[in-house]
């Protein structure tokens, strides 16, 4: 089966975004890069623009599914807003097209591809690079395309994979609470 996943990491200024393949189960990275908005000094001028671009990269490359990462919550308001415009809008090219959406949290994304919640950019794009064997000219000065590509990955380590929906804090707890899954043992 082969299956094309898009990431997106949004940004108000610069949104990345990373086309994965995979095939065989096996990920290869199609492309990389950013959408830069820097040169757009109207705040709906720039929504605009990340409808038509990514609705271009849609129209390109045709994925299965589109991985995006979740707003992380910091102090300031306005900023927060605006971001979230700017993953909304990322978000409505998606559903224009019918490709299902994905939102992952930045710690899980960073935890699935380097096994640390709170890992910097730089041993992201690193992992990433090592993971995908990646050449160096292959990466990007832009580290808002290699989230992207994070979400794409981390999504792709997600599929066939689903969560459980109980949640456990040890053996004990699980043993505790699936007592008809548990042989007991004579002694």
């Amino acid at each position: 089966m082969e299956k094309i996943i898009l990431g997106i990491d949004p940004g108000t200024n610069i949104m990345g975004y990373g086309l994965l393949k995979v095939k065989d189960n096996k990920p290869l990275m199609i492309t990389m890069g950013v959408i830069d908005l820097r040169n757009f000094g109207d705040g709906y001028l720039k929504l605009g623009h990340i409808f038509e671009r990514v609705t271009g990269i849609i129209d390109e490359w045709l994925p299965d599914e589109m991985a995006i990462e979740a707003p992380f919550f910091g102090k300031n308001v306005q900023s927060m807003l605006k971001l979230g415009r700017a993953q909304g809008v990322a978000i409505a090219a998606a559903i224009h097209h019918g490709v299902p959406i994905h939102e992952y949290a930045p710690m899980k994304i960073k935890m699935a591809l380097t096994g640390n919640g709170n890992a910097s950019k730089e041993q992201v794009a690193g992992m990433l690079q090592r993971l995908l064997n990646l050449k160096e000219q292959d990466m990007t000065k832009f580290m808002d395309a290699t989230d992207a590509l994070g979400a794409a990955y981390c999504h792709y380590m997600q599929m066939g994979r689903p969560e459980s929906p109980a949640h456990y804090r040890g053996w004990k707890d699980f043993i505790n609470k699936n007592q008809d899954k548990v042989s007991k043992r004579k002694q």
